[in-house]
């Protein structure tokens, strides 16, 4: 038993296969799904899916959409979160990789980008949810630092997990220090991955989860190709092997890590296969 604690399900890369992908992992032994939302378009979407006993749903908007999100983005959100299925916020956080939209100066749309997450903060702590971060930079740590400090604004109450973490130990350590998460997806396959894999050594048990960011970056042996939540084992299986764990030992302490992180009573319920 594992989940697949973050993958992009009302992607355009799944088209109108949902049912056949639910499906698949579970067979795959992948028994929970969190599918999270990037724009104000796709968060009804996204929350419907949640009806499935599998799915569980996180409402966000992706730091490169916050240009296209209307300026009271945070109060249309907030009605999902009556919803029990609805788990945590996000996808939010900061992404200096890609360019500026056009009209936009860079400080500009940063600026909004780390107001936007502020707000996604604030909605976290006043609904009981935890909050899914992603910090991507295209050259330095820029994007984590300034995430980090937002973070520790409100870690006392909201546990932030750092998701697709590819950083540096201490970075890491940075991270659990204020109590949050990490996870891990298809670059933990990847043959040239090395400082991931020697990051994944050194996570103490029940400090990160299992994620596969579908439809994208597909784990080795299915690297380029679409992914989806079934391939969390081949990731299970992969980072299982780097720690010396045997897959029932990483499924109990990611498992441990997932149920303490989503909080709702409906998500530990863990439905069991068909």
């Amino acid at each position: 038993m594992i989940t697949d604690s973050h993958c992009h399900l009302c992607s355009e890369g799944f088209h109108n296969e949902q049912e056949e992908i639910i499906h698949r992992s579970i067979e795959a032994g992948v028994t929970r799904i969190i599918t999270l939302s990037t724009s104000i378009e796709n968060v009804s979407k996204n929350v419907e899916l949640a009806e499935h006993p599998h799915v569980f749903a996180a409402v966000g908007i992706h730091p490169c959409d916050v240009h296209q999100a209307p300026d009271d983005t945070i109060e249309r959100l907030r009605p999902y979160l009556t919803n029990p299925k609805v788990v945590a916020i996000g996808e939010t956080g900061l992404d200096y990789f890609h360019p500026s939209p056009d009209g936009w100066e860079n400080k500009q749309f940063q600026e909004r980008q780390k107001n936007f997450l502020y707000q996604h903060f604030e909605l976290a702590a006043s609904s009981g949810r935890n909050i899914v971060i992603h910090t991507r930079d295209r050259e330095g740590h820029a994007s984590f630092d300034d995430a980090l400090e937002i973070y520790r604004k409100f870690s006392s109450k909201v546990r932030a997990v750092f998701h697709c973490f590819v950083s540096e130990w201490e970075h890491a350590e940075k991270v659990l220090a204020e109590g949050g998460l990490l996870s891990f997806g298809g670059i933990a396959t990847f043959k040239n991955a090395h400082l991931v894999k020697e990051l994944i050594k050194r996570c103490p048990q029940a400090t990160f989860m299992l994620e596969t960011d579908a439809p994208y970056l597909a784990p080795e042996p299915l690297r380029g190709k679409r992914n989806e939540p079934a391939y969390t084992a081949y990731i299970a299986e992969a980072i299982a092997q780097l720690r010396g764990e045997s897959l029932e030992e990483l499924s109990e302490h990611t498992e441990k890590a997932t149920d303490l992180f989503f909080q709702s009573e409906k998500f530990q319920k863990n439905p069991s296969p068909p």
